[in-house]
């Protein structure tokens, strides 16, 4: 049997707000960072250690993973960096309040844009402040996509088609070749790596919501098949968080 954990990065800025945040790279809060604090503690008092971590090149999710394993004593293993565990683009939603939103256009419609499986958002448009094609990070994206490829909106199943191939050709050999894996990424790209493992149906995974900086332990068979998962901690206290994000997006 494998064990794989899955963390959703920390609560960030922007969650706090409540925007839509796609692929800006906004940093954790001062709740995020204890989140993360709580992660690497109850993983530490579970016994878990890791050989290998993977993380997205957001730092919201490469500082979540850092805070766990440094209260694991783990900094020195080697931690693959890729855009594929990036969180989903939402395209012209970025920047905006899903809660604004709702008021606007309904809860339903903003729903179908936070959760539904196939239906993208509206392409980014140039003139959107946070396209910033001239930053850094936009041109760090840039060189290790490509132009042609790079997105301007993605939906869940966009997301999945960049995951599943990663997981598949990069972590699973590693989980069969006896490696202790953590992965630290964003909630839409945990959900499509989520749908994969489980065979979650398009209609189910709308109504799946991860909440931030609690670790969600997989257990594998040979063949990684789940056998079962679990959360880590309180059952309470991550009820109360998966409502919050469930919240999101209601008047």
């Amino acid at each position: 049997m494998y064990k794989l954990v899955l963390v959703r990065h920390g609560e960030s800025t922007w969650n706090k707000k409540g925007l839509f945040t796609g692929w800006v790279n906004v940093p954790l809060t001062k709740q995020g960072e204890k989140e993360a604090e709580a992660a690497g503690r109850i993983l530490k008092k579970k016994n878990f250690s890791f050989d290998l971590a993977f993380t997205s090149t957001l730092k919201r999710a490469s500082k979540t993973l850092n805070i766990i394993l440094d209260n694991l004593n783990s900094k020195k293993i080697p931690i693959e960096i890729s855009w594929r565990l990036n969180e989903r683009h939402y395209g012209d939603l970025i920047g905006l309040n899903k809660k604004a939103l709702a008021m606007k256009l309904g809860e339903d419609q903003v729903h179908i844009w936070r959760r539904s499986y196939d239906v993208r958002p509206p392409r980014i448009k140039t003139n959107n402040k946070y396209f910033n094609s001239q930053s850094p990070y936009y041109q760090k994206l840039l060189k290790m996509i490509g132009r042609k490829d790079f997105p301007l909106t993605e939906s869940l199943q966009d997301v999945v088609k960049r995951v599943e191939p990663y997981f598949k050709k990069e972590i699973a050999p590693a989980i069969k070749a006896g490696k202790k894996i953590v992965i630290s990424a964003s909630g839409n790209s945990l959900r499509a790596l989520i749908k994969y493992l489980d065979k979650v149906s398009k209609k189910e995974i709308s109504s799946l919501d991860l909440p931030t900086g609690v670790p969600l332990v997989y257990e594998l068979d040979k063949n990684l098949r789940p056998i079962k998962h679990y959360y880590l901690g309180d059952p309470k206290k991550i009820a109360a968080a998966i409502q919050v994000v469930k919240n999101q997006g209601k008047k």
